[in-house]
Formats: C-alpha cells, structure tokens, sequence
C-alpha cells in the first residue's frame, strides 16, 4: 500500500514559506503535533537580517565568503539548534519504556538464529563469543537472505544451515567475500565522495556500540562515519545490551520532543541537497527476479530499493530485510526456489500498510524539510520516495540523510 505527502492517500496541508503559523492537524505523533515552530511564534524577517548583519561583522574585512546571505544563515541556524539537541540528549533518552533484546551465542546453528530473530520480530542480534566472554558483532536478517543467495549460487547443500553455526558460516571465507562483504551506499550529492572513502567496517567481525549516557549527536556519528544500520546501546557496567537503535528511532525522539520559535526548516529537502537524486538513484522493476535485485541492492549498498513498472512509474519498495519469500517457503531449498520469483508475485503476497516503516510513502522536490518533519512524525518511515508529477523516481530521502544534513554543522566547526 502506499501514502504520500501530496497525494488522496494522506493529503498534507499547504502553506506559503512566510504565512503564518501552520498547525499540523492530521500530522501527529503520540497524539500531539510536532511543532518546530514554536507554537504560532515565528523569527521575523528584521531578526534574520540582525543574525545576518553578525555573521557578515564576525568575517574578515574584505572577505567575500562572509557576506553570507539571509537563507545560508536560517540554513546554518537551523543545523546548529537541532546538533544542540543531538548533543543534550542520551542514547537512554531514546529506549523504550519497555522492551526486549535477543543475544545469540555463536555457537547456535545460523538458521535457528534466523528463526528465532523472525519469531520476535527483530532485525538484529549482537553475537557472544563465549570463550571470550564479549560481544563480537551483529547478526541481521538480511545476512541469512544473502547467505541463502550464495547457497543458490553455488548450489551448496542448504540443508547444513541447521547445523553450520553462526561462527562457523561467519568464518567462512567464499561466503564472507561475496555475498557479506559491506559496500558503502552514497550518501547524496552533498557528500557522496566521503561516503564513497568511509571505510565500512563488517558488523560481523567488530562489535561498535555507543554507553547509554552516549549523546545522540556521537551515535549519530557512529551511524554515519561506520555506515551502520544499527547501533547497540550497552551498560558498560555489566555489559548488558539495553537495545539496538536506528537512525528511524533518533528521528522519531528529535520530532516528538525537538521545540524551535524560528522558522528555520522552509528551505525545500532538494535545495538542501538531502538526499539521493537523478542518475544517482538505482531502481529495480517489477518484472525482476528476486535474486536480481538483492545482487544489486548489495552491491550498492542499498537497504531498500524503488520498484518500477514498465513505463517507469513507481509501484512500491523493496526491502532487504523482506521475508515474505521466506514466510511462504515449506523449508530451505523452498525458500533458495523462491529466489527466483519476480517481485511483482512477492509484492501481491506481502502484507504491509502505511504504518510499516518500509511502505511506499512518496513526496516530490518542492516539499520542504518542514513538512517531511510533520510527515515523518506520523508514519515513522525509513524512506521517502521523490516523484515528479506523473509518479517517476526522481529521487529517494531516508532517514539517514535527514540525519546527516544536521551532521554537517560539526563538520563545518571542525
């Protein structure tokens, strides 16, 4: 299924960039509106040009890169109060009041872990070595899926997934350099080049995580310098594992609690450079096997991917983490058979609504940094697909590149 910003699915509200105060009615999260605005009060135009005036007194005299214009100061601005957010709230200020953890030993057999991550609805799992005594790593949903793609590669017996412990497949050379190497994904045109050279460490092999009195800011930083999907919040005490954490779960605090008088988040998600766009992004369609577009999103480094039809319109998105080939397998070779099913047979048998973080939600260009807030602040999603006026791919905003654009104001200071 599918909703998006500007559409009969979940219409978003207009307004002007200077109008008055907009009050999100059918945009909430935990029954209030986000409000980034500060509750009507907005910084007028004479106190933009005050900080602009300070900006421009503050350059070197005769320096032209100082007379920054009104827009790059609101821009820098609004970076700057939403780092200062990152930085005074904690990793704990993010868990839930209640949860739960699922810790694998590596000894077990990797696909009773499968099972196991799937029965609790859990992407991931840190692995504890028992010998010696200390977390080693993460096991995630998709290293099963790709594991099972090798198997069908090679035509390997799958059947020894139930006995191969998770050690055992993660020492596994052929399997680790083809089908679990890391490809670092691009990270938009603002900063594609640095996140071709960030060097992605294997979240297999070495174990990252952040205290629980860690800032958001550093484990956004940990997220983004590491290219990670997930973050593991530990008590350095007695090492226990609190939670996993995501950019989504980061997002999700900043729009619930995040507080601003100034309008400084008008700018357009495309002016800002946020996101993917044009040749940069890669789709699959429709009519593809499964086992093509996992190849591809692997080797882009792609968690999810935009599906197509024929004339280029988008249909929906494909998740790595998608178990639905899986759910509808009667057992292993079933379920390496199912790989070579197009994902337009997968997509009829899934089932997802709008509230599922990986469901189709669309915008275009012209939408600002504002409204994907307010809209993020309802659906919670892992992506916002960019369409042109007849539904084709232009572009794709994730979470992670929301979070990366408030990055760069301590890049700027560094």
């Amino acid at each position: 299924s599918q909703s998006s910003v500007a559409g009969n699915a979940a219409p978003m509200e207009s307004r002007s960039i200077y109008s008055g105060h907009f009050t999100p009615t059918t945009l909430s999260a935990s029954g209030s509106s986000i409000d980034l605005t500060g509750g009507g009060q907005h910084q007028d135009e004479q106190d933009l040009r005050n900080m602009s005036a300070q900006q421009q007194a503050m350059a070197p005299s005769g320096s032209s890169s100082g007379l920054l214009n009104e827009r790059e100061v609101v821009r820098r601005a609004g970076r700057e109060a939403i780092s200062n957010f990152l930085d005074g709230h904690t990793c704990f200020s993010v868990l839930r009041a209640s949860g739960k953890v699922v810790v694998f030993d590596t000894r077990i057999p990797i696909q009773l872990a499968f099972y196991a991550l799937v029965e609790h609805d859990m992407q991931c799992a840190p692995l504890w070595d028992s010998s010696t005594r200390q977390f080693v790593g993460l096991l995630t949903v998709t290293d099963f899926i790709d594991v099972l793609r090798y198997y069908r590669r090679t035509k390997g017996d799958v059947s020894t997934l139930a006995t191969r412990s998770i050690s055992e497949i993660l020492s596994d050379g052929n399997i680790v350099a083809s089908v679990l190497v890391r490809h670092v994904p691009k990270c938009g045109r603002r900063d594609s080049a640095a996140g071709q050279a960030v060097a992605a460490s294997s979240h297999h092999t070495t174990f990252l995580s952040a205290s629980a009195d860690t800032t958001l800011k550093q484990a956004c930083r940990l997220l983004h310098n590491y290219s990670l999907d997930f973050l593991p919040i530990i008590l350095p005490e007695d090492m226990r594992c609190l939670a996993t954490i995501t950019y989504t779960n980061i997002l999700a605090h900043l729009v619930t609690h995040f507080r601003e008088q100034r309008r400084l988040f008008d700018d357009t998600v495309y002016d800002l450079g946020i996101g993917t766009y044009n040749e940069d992004v890669v789709t699959a369609r429709a009519k593809e096997t499964l086992a093509e577009v996992l190849h591809t999103m692997h080797v882009n480094g792609l968690s999810a991917i935009p599906v197509i039809d024929d004339s280029g319109k988008v249909v929906g998105v494909y998740s790595r983490s998608d178990i639905t080939f899986l759910a509808a397998a009667t057992d292993a070779e079933d379920a390496v058979s199912n790989l070579d099913l197009t994902l337009e047979v997968l997509m009829s048998q899934r089932r997802t609504d709008v509230t599922t973080p990986d469901a189709l939600h669309t915008c275009s260009k012209a939408h600002t940094l504002q409204s994907i807030f307010e809209y993020f602040a309802q659906w919670k999603f892992n992506r916002l697909i960019v369409v042109d006026e007849h539904e084709r791919v232009v572009g794709v905003v994730s979470a992670r590149d929301l979070v990366a654009y408030f990055l760069e104001h301590d890049t700027a200071m560094q």
